[in-house]
């Protein structure tokens, strides 16, 4: 589909509900009880900081109540525990957390559990601790609808929004950390990629598909990537850093299809 430009129009970027309905493979017969396995990945929406470590100390699924009444929560074995940044994980880049074999069937639900360690490192380089409402103590819960086939391996993707789960407290100098994440299947949605120039203009990338809004922030090379989107067509908005004297521009109407990634021209903002 032929890219058209058009002005840029900054819209407000509402926060997006942490809770959302991943679809996966239709449903096998009730005869599947065979094992099957999942695997889950960190990635990163960026934030513009110069670290976002958070501390995951353990994953669990839920899966299937059993005839003796136990609740179906089983926990996923972790290859490393601990820390990870999270500006590490951009533009496509993901970390396998760890992985789990289960019985075929429904997986409604994912609880990350945080440990104490999260913290931030500004632009200035001062690093301060994220703090978490005590809400958070029981673990973050994500509504998933996937059905695991007998034998078939399943990969989730948790995409951690950085910059919309971290939320300065007032003039206190507190940042709180109320996690914004987005879960899809590997093999589900499309993506989009491409490169926007010059460096120097520090451009973000915001993907816009209706009332659903996606960030990404370039590498050194110019290069981002947004993958596992809904299909549909979307509006990518390049924003310059105002204080490089670049302007902002649009791509419109950039098509994205089901397990294809959409390479849209390169972007040479203007000064």
């Amino acid at each position: 589909m032929k890219q058209k430009r058009a002005g840029i129009l900054i819209p407000s970027l509402a926060i997006i509900a942490l809770i959302f309905t991943l679809n996966a493979c239709k449903k096998s017969d009730s005869a599947n009880s065979g094992p099957s396995s999942i695997n889950i990945y960190l990635t990163d929406a960026p934030a513009n900081y110069q670290a976002v470590w958070i501390d995951i100390e353990q994953v669990m699924v839920k899966g299937n109540t059993d005839s003796a009444g136990n609740d179906g929560w089983v926990s996923v074995p972790l290859l490393r525990p601990g820390k990870y940044n999270l500006l590490d994980l951009r533009n496509g880049k993901d970390t396998l957390l760890g992985g789990v074999d289960l019985p075929a069937g429904k997986v409604s639900q994912i609880r990350l559990i945080l440990g104490e360690s999260n913290q931030l490192v500004l632009n200035d380089g001062s690093t301060v601790d994220l703090k978490t409402p005590s809400g958070q103590e029981s673990g973050i819960k994500l509504n998933v609808d996937a059905d695991l086939k007998e034998g078939i391996p399943y990969e989730l993707v948790l995409d951690f929004d950085a910059a919309r789960s971290i939320v300065k407290a007032g003039n206190s100098g507190q940042y709180i950390l109320k996690p914004v994440i987005r879960t899809f299947a590997k093999e589900a949605g499309g993506g989009i990629q491409g490169v926007v120039l010059p460096d120097a203009a520090n451009a973000h990338v915001i993907a816009i598909a209706g009332t659903d809004t996606l960030g990404a922030i370039p590498d050194a090379s110019g290069a981002y990537k947004f993958w596992g989107i809904p299909a549909g067509s979307y509006n990518l908005m390049f924003s310059a850093d105002s204080t490089t004297g670049y302007k902002s521009d649009t791509l419109n109407n950039i098509a994205v299809t089901v397990g294809n990634i959409t390479t849209v021209d390169t972007v040479r903002l203007a000064h």
